[in-house]
């Protein structure tokens, strides 16, 4: 580097003093680094290299000891890690105790907001600005959004506080024409129109001498600056000088008014292969790590053979079609598949509305971002008793993504809501035949399932135990047996595919000290409506695995229905101990790893089940 310094040394002062021909040195280094970093620890890879420019030439323009920057979602943040004093920790990227793939105030100073879901930037920049307004302190926020999580309303509501609270911020749009998947809706389509250049500007000529280019570009202009906005641009922003001049004219501006600066990249700038596969390395693992069959293949492909004999139905999604299997579906059948953008609220309700015309919508989304659809399942689909099936994949621990990643609270906010159905199926086989079952099932559904898995859970002659009743019938309430014995003084019910797998390791395990006889293992597929019968015929102790939160989850719904059952039934009181996560955010790192360190520690759940069959 011309400066003389390695990466690991550059600070964001020395940045400010570079060239414009030291800041394309810088970049060249920071894109390297970022690829090389990804590979090895796996993230975020595509979208950090389209922004390598932008961040280098905010670092130049601004002062971020002072300055603030709220990185939307934060997929877009690396560059700006590595030049504010963290390259040195990259060998820890999203490793348990090691670097966030997301921005963390509790990780730098340089951070001032974490995020980690769409949509928040501009928001929190209005309330950053408002708190330095009513200081009377003088610094500049920044809001750094990609047009994916334009889309998303909350950023609307925003851009109305804009326009009545009287602040000044500075809102740079990345425009890159995606988010994880191809960016899609109105706004996207208007952003369109104002990135062309000026040759496209000037074709197609109306009548009145105005071409349809411009007159979009100009209402598109006109429709932002509505709230109170300066709009620049649109600017090359994989272009160093081009920035560092566009940025400079921003801050001028930015001592009146709010700005919009609209900067054009590319995702996965600088290497032809994740440039011209953007989604599929969006998020990519590190080199050499085997994954096992994620559960979104099996729901496309059973999806797609359902929906080739039944044209009621219907795929949405919320901006994330190949994350979650769907492609096929999309290409099969377009007119009944719905990418609505970051959106969630607004996918949850386009289901209800769907399903009172007699469609049968299928939802597919992350645990995480369902949270954000919280109000929609309650009043939309559940209060009208719809027949909306929700697709829940990332459930339970994600792992490196870290706290705002983590499907770990679905069963407890669902668990609560009247008319719904929750299973969670033992593997992708079981997966296969829940969804078949759903296409006929008439009220709101939920599914959720872990990313990946086995597509069968061990046979009982695998293991020497009694007998089984494994039930190929799925009917809502109803849990089978993996293991039963006559007299076992223990009954474990686990709940999904990880817990099951807890449950049949640690029998494995008491059956090499030849005591396995001494307990059962429930298939729990169903966490509401319960097995009430099943759970009435109970003697002994019983446990509950669940991969979720403890409060509100599997285990407290069992507790309870346990109690009522022995003041109304009069049943002998019956020892129980329910093991789920920690009352905790929890933070990145390996799965098992985290199911051990909060809450579900193969080992712990053994070793209690051993105390128990010692003292009964």
């Amino acid at each position: 580097m011309e400066t003389g310094k390695s990466l690991r040394d550059i600070s964001p002062a020395d940045v400010k003093k570079m060239t414009n021909g030291e800041l394309n040195v810088l970049c060249d280094e920071l894109r390297s680094f970022i690829y090389e970093k990804v590979s090895q620890c796996g993230g975020h890879l595509s979208s950090n290299l389209g922004a390598v420019e932008a961040t280098v030439a905010l670092c130049n323009v601004f002062d971020f000891t002072k300055d603030k920057i709220i990185f939307d979602v934060g997929h877009q943040c690396y560059a700006y890690k590595a030049l504010t004093g963290r390259a040195d920790k990259f060998d820890t990227l999203r490793k348990e105790g090691g670097l966030s793939g997301f921005p963390k105030r509790a990780e730098s100073k340089y951070d001032c907001y974490d995020t980690g879901h769409a949509g928040t930037s501009v928001s929190a920049a209005i309330g950053i600005a408002k708190a330095r307004d009513i200081k009377k302190e003088e610094y500049n926020v920044i809001a750094f959004i990609g047009d994916g999580s334009f889309n998303n309303g909350l950023i609307y509501e925003a851009l109305n506080s804009l326009r009545i609270l009287n602040t000044r911020i500075l809102i740079i749009l990345n425009d890159n024409g995606m988010s994880i998947s191809p960016t899609v809706g109105g706004m996207h389509e208007i952003l369109s129109e104002m990135r062309k250049s000026d040759d496209a500007l000037l074709q197609k000529r109306r009548p009145g001498g105005e071409t349809d280019a411009q007159r979009a570009r100009n209402e598109g202009i006109a429709l932002l600056e509505s709230f109170n906005l300066t709009y620049l641009g649109a600017v090359d922003g994989n272009e160093v000088d081009e920035m560092t001049a566009a940025l400079k004219q921003a801050k001028e501006l930015l001592k009146e008014k709010s700005v919009l600066l609209h900067i054009v990249t590319k995702k996965g700038k600088g290497y032809e292969f994740c440039e011209e596969h953007p989604s599929i390395t969006h998020g990519v693992p590190p080199v050499g790590e085997k994954r096992q069959r994620e559960y979104s293949q099996v729901l496309g492909e059973e999806l797609q053979k359902l929906a080739a004999k039944n044209n009621k139905i219907v795929a949405v999604t919320a901006a994330m079609t190949d994350s979650l299997g769907l492609r096929g579906f999309f290409e099969a059948y377009p007119e009944r598949a719905f990418d609505v953008g970051i959106c969630e609220e607004n996918a949850a309700v386009l289901c209800a509305a769907l399903a009172t015309e007699g469609m049968k919508p299928y939802y597919a989304i992350y645990s995480t971002f369902l949270q954000r659809a919280f109000d929609e399942i309650i009043h939309d689909v559940c209060a009208q008793d719809l027949p909306v099936t929700f697709c829940i994949d990332r459930a339970g621990i994600s792992g490196a993504d870290g706290e705002t990643h983590q499907g770990v609270f679905d069963l407890s906010y669902l668990s609560l809501i009247p008319n719904l159905t929750i299973a969670a199926p033992r593997d992708t086989e079981e997966f296969r035949r829940m969804l078949k079952w759903s296409e006929k099932f008439r009220h709101p559904l939920a599914i959720r399932y872990p990313r990946s898995g086995k597509s069968s859970l061990p046979r009982e002659a695998k293991i020497k135990r009694g007998n089984a009743v494994r039930s190929l019938k799925i009917a809502a309430g109803t849990w089978e047996y993996l293991c039963r014995f006559s007299g076992a003084k223990v009954t474990v019910i686990a709940a999904g595919e990880r817990c099951l797998s807890i449950a049949l390791k640690i029998l494995r395990a008491l059956e090499e000290k030849g005591c396995s006889s001494a307990i059962n293992v429930v298939n729990g597929r169903f966490i509401k409506p319960l097995d009430t019968a099943l759970l009435s015929a109970l003697r002994g102790a019983v446990i509950t695995i669940e991969d979720n939160v403890l409060c509100g989850g599997f285990g407290s719904d069992v507790q309870r229905e346990l109690l009522l059952q022995e003041q109304n039934e009069k049943i002998p009181r019956r020892i129980f101990r329910a093991f789920g996560y920690a009352d905790r955010f929890i933070p990145q790192g390996a799965v098992a790893s985290l199911q051990k360190e909060y809450g579900v520690s193969c080992e712990e759940i053994q070793s209690y089940i051993e105390q128990v069959l010692c003292h009964t």
